[in-house]
């Protein structure tokens, strides 16, 4: 019999946490909702959850305990098989630390595809039109006063995706739907089905050819900063740049820098910063930068959905030993040992 540990809090499927209580092998359901990270790491030391064997946290939970670094993970029980992560992204886990003690990890990137992909929509429409200038001018009651700015179609653009996983893929469908042509760059070229006619194309290439880039990957030490000044000088110029993924894929210096020096740079649309909450000032002064505070997934459906896909990875691993999304890295990291 094993325990299972709730860290943070959840908004939508209490029931369904409850209910774990009854799945085969459950002894107790453990919560720690609420706390520091330093009373955390004290109970772990303590062996208050020393029968643990799956925990649910979330990128929210990270408030609570800090990340799951090496040192937080060095100190989980060794009961502990599986991590059951709530994000698409889950930066905020030493995944190589939990890998070498044999931790299995899971996020929940089919539940938040839609949504994120819906974000992506919107913050390119906003970019190429423009529509931060002409909803400031509304709002300071200068419409017929000031000239709105005339904008881009998304007509006859070529897309380009960088990271072509579920979330850029489900984008790149919608994205059809306004006449769009889609080129992708991915770590290694899709299956013909899974592009549906989208060009596989080299990252320099993506870069100099799209008219939207949309950076659609996870986070990473090896993607932090993917674009940085020597990428944004490579782009076409008038580009319009989304980033609905994680902030640190952009070196956002470089990016206030490149859009006040010419006309290289069209437009930008961002849900995610480098240093959530703090925004760039050169971003938040800048007209042409569309901007929406990391409300990606943020939908009762989704949000809904995500916690529920954790649950059911908690029953996948106590019944199968298997964890429904269990996060790729890992596969990389074992296929390297």
């Amino acid at each position: 019999m094993a325990d299972v540990l709730l860290i943070g809090d959840l908004k939508f499927v209490d029931p369904e946490w409850s209910s774990l209580s009854s799945e085969p092998g459950v002894s107790a359901l453990r919560e720690y909702r609420t706390g520091s990270r330093d009373d955390f790491l004290s109970k772990l030391s303590s062996g208050t959850y020393d029968n643990v064997v799956a925990l649910y946290r979330s990128n929210e939970s990270t408030k609570v305990t800090g990340p799951f670094d090496g040192e937080l993970i060095s100190k989980l029980p060794p009961s502990l098989r599986y991590i059951c992560h709530n994000g698409a992204g889950y930066d905020n886990i030493d995944v190589a630390a939990a890998t070498r003690r044999g931790i299995q990890i899971s996020s929940t990137p089919q539940a938040v595809d839609n949504a994120t992909a819906d974000t992506a929509v919107l913050c390119m429409l906003g970019a190429l039109r423009l529509a931060n200038v002409g909803m400031d001018i509304l709002r300071r009651g200068q419409w017929g006063k000031e000239p709105l700015p005339t904008a881009h179609d998304p007509q006859g653009k070529v897309l380009g995706i960088l990271g072509m996983g579920s979330i850029g893929r489900n984008f790149a469908a919608k994205a059809r739907a306004f006449g769009m042509i889609i080129q992708y760059h991915n770590r290694s070229r899709l299956a013909p089905d899974l592009e549906e006619g989208a060009r596989y194309v080299a990252f320099e290439e993506l870069l100099r050819t799209s008219d939207v880039l949309s950076l659609n990957l996870n986070l990473s030490k090896a993607t932090e900063h993917v674009i940085g000044k020597d990428q944004l000088a490579m782009m076409k110029e008038g580009v319009t740049i989304v980033n609905t993924a994680r902030g640190k894929l952009m070196d956002e210096a470089a990016l206030v820098e490149a859009l006040n020096d010419g006309d290289r740079i069209w437009s930008v649309g961002l849900d995610v910063f480098e240093e959530e909450p703090m925004v760039h000032p050169g971003l938040i002064d800048n007209p042409r930068v569309f901007l929406l505070p990391h409300i990606g997934t943020l939908t009762f459906e989704t949000r809904r959905a995500m916690e529920l896909l954790v649950i059911d990875n908690i029953k996948s691993a106590l019944t199968s030993g298997e964890l429904i999304t269990r996060v790729k890295e890992q596969d990389n990291i074992d296929a390297a040992k």
